[in-house]
């Protein structure tokens, strides 16, 4: 049984997903219906086996800052 679900979400947010269901050939509501479903599974999603044979393969440094290494990258890429 569906329902109806109203939802206060950013409207640039919104644009931003309509478009990605719309080029995915999915609808907005579809969308939300997976995320909400992933993210209430019991059980941890499993791992490939391809994903396990790299898992803690790198070591990176105490002081790594994935945020400023993302932010790094990505004004670099689009200068």
């Amino acid at each position: 049984m569906t329902t109806k679900l109203t939802l206060t979400v950013e409207k640039s947010t919104i644009e931003k997903a309509k478009f990605y269901a719309r080029n995915t050939g999915r609808s907005l509501s579809e969308l939300v219906e997976r995320y909400l479903e992933t993210i209430t599974l019991d059980d941890k999603p499993a791992i490939s086996g391809k994903l396990k044979g790299i898992v803690g393969a790198v070591k990176l440094p105490e002081d790594f800052n994935e945020e400023k290494e993302l932010r790094t990258y990505f004004e670099n890429k689009h200068l």
